[in-house]
């Protein structure tokens, strides 16, 4: 099979597509034939060994966590799912492999496709929707009528952020560049702030939520502008982040949390009725071939993209 490897931690020039053994699944798993895979920044932080401490230092690397496709075979002791399921999902932990023309997922970790979604549209959504959905529903246990800030709306993990936000019932703020807040409106965001000139953590703000999904703030900018029992959230497992989950996590006042994603049947079964009835929607920036993947990684790295980029594997 054709798929997407690195031997070194380094930039995108790294990446080559090599002709390796497909895999074999295991009880719990099952074979997907790939028609699209997704990026996200993780694939960039683990690639450049920023999460070497978690992930390991062994090679070659594959590449990719989110995937949508055909189940090809089913692993020792059977599943949910038969052969020629179309499904969708994304792999836990660090070892990618969905950049790739096969890939085995455990069956906890896929959902039926929607049969009005496209595989791009489906590989583009597990891993920001439930990045989103457990960032604000969980980690920061927003409820109907709360006030969020997402800050860095644009990219694919903050476009599912203003849409859950909605949907959990709280009012939307965001900050991007300018020319993204026509399409943040469209999602639902209420305000939208230019990043350049207010990151929305100024004195007035009371937020019951502010979701950093970029990691480029902190708790302690944050703590003055979140509400008496506000809850800032982060996506980067640093260290302060980390001991700031740590200490803050059962206080009665402001708190810092990290939100670490899980994939599980569960929301990722909400998050197909979610695309089914067409209440959320993935966004989807560009769909590059496989050949395309280390252009791909270096536009993602820009933080430019709107929403999602997709590798079309099939």
């Amino acid at each position: 099979m054709r798929a997407i490897v690195y031997e070194r931690f380094g930039g995108p020039d790294v990446l080559e597509q090599r002709l390796l053994p497909a895999p074999v699944p295991r009880a719990g798993e099952v074979l997907v034939r790939v028609k699209a895979a997704a990026l996200n920044p993780k694939d960039s932080f683990v690639r450049k060994g920023r999460f070497a401490w978690l992930s390991g230092r062994r090679f070659p690397r594959l590449l990719g966590y989110d995937v949508s496709g055909v189940v090809e075979v089913v692993g020792p002791g059977g599943s949910r799912f038969i052969v020629g399921d179309a499904v969708f999902g994304m792999r836990n932990g660090f070892d990618g492999g969905t950049v790739a023309e096969f890939v085995t997922v455990r069956a906890d970790e896929l959902a039926k496709k929607p049969a009005r979604v496209s595989f791009e549209e489906a590989a583009a959504a597990p891993l920001a929707y439930l990045t989103a959905l457990q960032a604000l529903r969980d980690c920061g246990g927003l409820r109907e009528g709360g006030e969020v800030l997402v800050h860095g709306a644009s990219g694919g993990v903050g476009v599912f952020a203003v849409q859950v936000a909605r949907r959990l019932g709280a009012r939307v703020t965001t900050t991007s560049s300018a020319r993204n807040f026509e399409l943040l409106k469209g999602l639902g965001a209420a305000e939208t702030l230019d990043y350049a000139a207010d990151d929305g953590l100024g004195p007035g703000r009371a937020w019951d939520v502010c979701f950093d999904v970029f990691g480029n703030r902190s708790f302690a900018r944050a703590k003055a502008a979140l509400a008496p029992r506000g809850v800032y959230v982060s996506t980067v497992p640093s260290p302060a982040n980390i001991l700031t989950d740590l200490t803050t996590r059962f206080r009665r006042g402001r708190r810092g949390r990290l939100v670490v994603v899980r994939s599980n049947a569960e929301d990722l079964e909400h998050l197909a009725a979610e695309l089914e009835a067409g209440t959320v929607r993935a966004v989807i920036d560009r769909v590059v071939p496989l050949a395309e993947t280390a252009a791909a990684q270096a536009h993602i790295e820009t933080k430019r993209a709107r929403g999602k980029v997709v590798i079309r594997v099939e």
